[in-house]
């Protein structure tokens, strides 16, 4: 069964980590397969995709869009979608590219999340249900993982591809939690997601993770900076950072 963590940000957008470094943690972890997924960009994911097979994963070009009714991640697409749109709007757009999307830790609090009636809407429409693949059932960049619980209620009861995703913005994250797949492969990957035949493969949560979640929110918060390898990075950032 193939390991693939579909949900990660980089400095394109408010990662901690380059894409470089995203990729070798990526490799560390034994992920077959990630997604870039950078809030309404998709420079990093792009970018990522490129240069995934020097580091022995298997990108897939994505982005996490923010939709009028919450966070949506969308896979396998090449162009930008604006922000802001309806979900029923974005899924079809995700659709004209030959993308598919899964719902990001919806029902969630504190973050734009999909609610249980948005998703049930866009599962009624005949277009959009096609796209809308999978949900992310368990989010391991929530500070309160009993939000999950939600999330998880909702993948049974819609029956569609259930992920576990980081959400990761610090590099040691990466790979904790994963989705597993029938394959090892991108399009094995694509087959598991449109065929609902995912599985979340989820760990405890390790022990100092809430104390580097509140580091990271400050630093998203407050604009400290980015971790890069280059010389004079903020060593904070380098300490929790650095691929060792």
């Amino acid at each position: 069964m193939g390991r693939a963590d579909l949900h990660l940000h980089t400095t394109y957008s408010d990662g901690m980590g380059t894409v470089e470094a995203v990729l070798e943690a990526a490799r560390r972890a034994g992920l077959d397969v990630i997604a870039i997924t950078d809030h309404d960009t998709l420079q990093g994911a792009l970018r990522g995709r490129d240069l995934g097979p020097r580091y022995g994963v298997g990108v897939i070009p994505g982005c996490e869009i923010t939709t009028a009714e919450g966070h949506l991640l969308a896979y396998w697409i090449e162009k930008p979608i604006p922000p802001g749109l309806s979900l029923i709007e974005t899924l079809l757009r995700v659709g004209d590219q030959g993308g598919l999307c899964v719902a990001a830790h919806p029902t969630a609090q504190w973050v734009p999340s999909l609610g249980t009636k948005a998703v049930w809407r866009a599962l009624q429409h005949p277009e959009a249900s096609r796209i809308l693949v999978g949900i992310e059932v368990h989010n391991m960049g929530l500070p309160r993982l009993v939000n999950n619980r939600g999330a998880l209620a909702l993948g049974r009861a819609t029956g569609l591809a259930q992920l576990a995703n980081t959400d990761s913005h610090m590099l040691w994250t990466i790979g904790l939690c994963a989705t597993g797949f029938p394959g090892v492969s991108p399009q094995a990957l694509r087959r598991s997601l449109e065929e609902h035949t995912c599985q979340p493969l989820i760990a405890p949560r390790p022990g100092g993770f809430v104390a580097s979640w509140l580091v990271q929110s400050l630093i998203r918060r407050w604009g400290v900076g980015y971790w890069n390898p280059q010389p004079g990075a903020p060593i904070i950032l380098r300490h929790l950072n650095a691929v060792k």
